[in-house]
């Protein structure tokens, strides 16, 4: 049986993390949990410890001093998770804009062949819920500057929701990872393409968050706009 790691990023969502934490366990397939908290103070990270004595094995947490952004927390995470040995390693928000129980067909495209699964919401099937409309078309907009670009052949280029082959992780050079904010998602799916990778794109329902406070701001979109035409010219 292959073991598998779904890595959640948190800074608070004690709104949400214990649903989470639950839905996941509850899926048809066995996942195991590692919630990387950035020194939440509303709590969120007692809330996981409270709940590991219920789920001891499956559920982890590694604690770190601060807002050190959204790339260096999934980093910490595929080092945790390649020193562990594990097959397929997911990557997942925890707000539900994600739905866990997608977990299992990202994880079933692996399985038939794809080196990363990519939770789509701009591939054929794919949807988004609850964004306004200049939302959207930002996002939308967004992954096609990113293919012109790059000439990187994925729909949903900015798409937070994958699961990698362990060997996709062994391959890339984490600490050459350069960038921390949106525009980590780019890269990491820019250098499995440039790895050679197989990249599948898998349609889902992407639901705005209900509970909690969205991360995303006109700082981080700045970056990663800029950070494409950086990525152009970067040795992978």
């Amino acid at each position: 049986m292959s073991k598998n790691l779904v890595i959640i990023p948190t800074y608070n969502e004690i709104e949400n993390i214990e649903k989470m934490i639950r839905t996941v366990f509850d899926l048809p397939r066995v996942f195991e949990l590692l919630i990387v908290d950035d020194g939440s103070p509303d709590g969120t990270a007692n809330k996981v410890k409270e709940l590991q004595k219920e789920f001891s094995g499956k559920l982890h947490i590694e604690e770190r001093k601060g807002k050190l952004g959204l790339g260096t927390a999934y980093i910490h995470g595929f080092k945790w998770a390649l020193a562990r040995d594990y097959d397929f390693i997911f990557e997942m928000d925890c707000d539900f804009s994600h739905n866990p129980k997608d977990l299992v067909r990202l994880l079933e495209a692996c399985e038939n062949g794809a080196d990363v699964a990519v939770g789509s919401r701009y591939t054929k099937g794919g949807q988004v819920s609850n964004w306004p409309i200049g939302r959207i078309l930002m996002s939308y907009f967004a992954s096609v500057y990113v293919r012109v670009v790059l000439w990187l052949p994925v729909k949903d280029t900015t798409a937070g929701f994958k699961c990698y082959r362990k060997k996709v992780l062994q391959t890339i050079d984490l600490d050459a990872v350069r960038f921390m904010g949106y525009a980590f998602q780019i890269e990491m799916k820019y250098r499995a393409y440039k790895k050679g990778f197989k990249i599948v794109e898998v349609p889902i329902m992407f639901t705005d968050r209900v509970l909690g406070v969205s991360k995303m701001s006109t700082k981080i979109f700045k970056e990663a706009f800029i950070g494409v035409v950086q990525m152009r010219f970067m040795k992978m």
